[in-house]
């Protein structure tokens, strides 16, 4: 059976994982295409990267959450029937990422130098002010051989690499926290206690006609299913409801 999955942070340090795993995956799919016709979102994607690093502390959480989980999986290592070489690998990549964010300055900050980029972001943060004929240094830059756009694209990404393979390695293991268990519910309608809980992962049927919205927080979370609704927009489902929930 064909699902949909649907995720849903209970804090605001996995809600930065999350954004920020997703303009990963913007960014790096672009940096696969045809720039000339990928540009916008590309870097649409780049400047939400640095300004979610700007803001937010993402570096200090991924060092606590990494040298959690190298303390985690030290004592894992003691459990008889451990996958051993899994583990072992797990824990070296975690103490080569924690030590190489625990710089005094993090590499990702040669892209703020970077002129080129700055002389876009400006632009990239006024709606609708990235056009070509409002930025005619990036229409000169992609028209440039293939061979230079690619290389340059590759050493800005290269610059996030350790703050992505962290974001990646966290990421993997807060899933791994729970398993999917089938949920009934009555009237389209779940809450549950919160506490200790970084995420919600929520499955549902490719061909089910509703979609979740979840409200909560560490301590309480409530699920509500949605109708699509042309006249109002969307309005909630009052029917019986099968989902399956990892409560991470």
């Amino acid at each position: 059976m064909s699902t949909v999955l649907y995720e849903h942070p209970l804090n605001e340090r996995i809600r930065n994982y999350l954004k920020l795993e997703q303009l990963f995956a913007q960014a790096h799919h672009c940096s696969t295409q045809d720039i000339k016709l990928h540009h916008q979102v590309f870097f649409s994607a780049l400047f939400a990267i640095i300004d979610t690093l700007e803001r937010n502390d993402v570096r200090g959480d991924l060092i606590k959450d990494l040298e959690k989980l190298e303390q985690s999986l030290v004592v894992w290592s003691k459990a008889p029937e451990i996958d051993a070489r899994a583990l072992e690998n797990n824990l070296a990549e975690t103490v080569k990422l924690v030590g190489q964010l625990k710089v005094a300055s993090p590499i990702w900050c040669k892209l703020k130098e970077d002129k080129f980029l700055a002389s876009l972001k400006q632009r990239f943060a006024i709606q609708g002010g990235s056009s070509l004929f409002d930025l005619p240094q990036l229409h000169f830059w992609l028209h440039h051989a293939q061979d230079k756009l690619q290389a340059d694209i590759d050493g800005w990404l290269a610059l996030l690499a350790n703050i992505q393979c962290s974001l990646s390695l966290v990421l993997k293991f807060v899933r791994q926290r729970a398993n999917f268990e089938p949920v009934n519910t009555e009237s389209g309608f779940y809450q549950d206690n919160g506490e200790g809980l970084l995420l919600l992962r929520i499955k549902l049927d490719e061909q089910a006609r509703f979609y979740p919205t979840v409200s909560g927080n560490k301590f309480r979370y409530s699920i509500r299913f949605m109708l699509p609704c042309e006249q109002t927009g969307r309005r909630y489902s009052n029917q019986a409801t099968q989902f399956q929930l990892a409560r991470c």
